[in-house]
């Protein structure tokens, strides 16, 4: 009972600082500029983190890898817990990468989720611009293959189901008994 109690603490803060360090990843990787009211949560909740891996893992390439190892290690630490379970180190590592890529597909599904009710609510809305380019580089490649259906834009659900697969192949990554 106290297990699942730490875990579920654990799992929530986990869950909340490594989305913001795939976010902070993501914005660098698609040359986004968040408005400042993003940058400031997401730099300070994530600087204390990212700064001194930066000097460890520098960024190559144009890409923030301090942001993506952090948001790893979070998720390390986090599967952890299992530990106290008595589960050995390889299946911790196996759950860790499997919640990693899930993180990240999960992330994606938001950030498509958040873009369609701009969509439906208020187009015009200050995020609105900054989800949409967040978006862009997943559902450019889709667009060219669907096509508008009247004026109707299917590449959101198209997108949305393909990532629900890739989430469905990342959970069979590892069954724990």
């Amino acid at each position: 009972m106290l297990i699942v109690i730490l875990t579920l603490i654990v799992d929530t803060i986990a869950t909340l600082l490594g989305g913001v360090l795939l976010l902070r990843f993501w914005m660098q990787a698609v040359r986004v500029r968040p408005p400042s009211s993003v940058a400031q949560f997401t730099f300070q909740l994530s600087d204390w983190l990212v700064r001194p891996l930066r000097r460890v893992v520098p960024g190559v390439g144009g890409y923030d890898w301090a942001s993506l190892i952090g948001a790893f290690l979070i998720v390390l630490l986090a599967s952890s817990v299992l530990f106290i379970s008595g589960y050995p180190v390889e299946v911790v590592l196996l759950k860790s990468l499997q919640r990693f890529l899930q993180w990240i597909l999960y992330g994606f599904m938001a950030l498509l989720i958040i873009e369609a009710i701009f969509s439906w609510v208020n187009p015009h809305a200050p995020l609105a611009p900054f989800v949409r380019a967040l978006n862009e580089p997943l559902l450019r490649p889709i667009r060219k293959v669907v096509p508008l259906v009247g004026s109707l834009d299917l590449s959101l659900l198209v997108a949305l189901i393909l990532l629900q697969i890739a989430q469905v192949l990342v959970g069979m990554i590892i069954v724990l008994r």
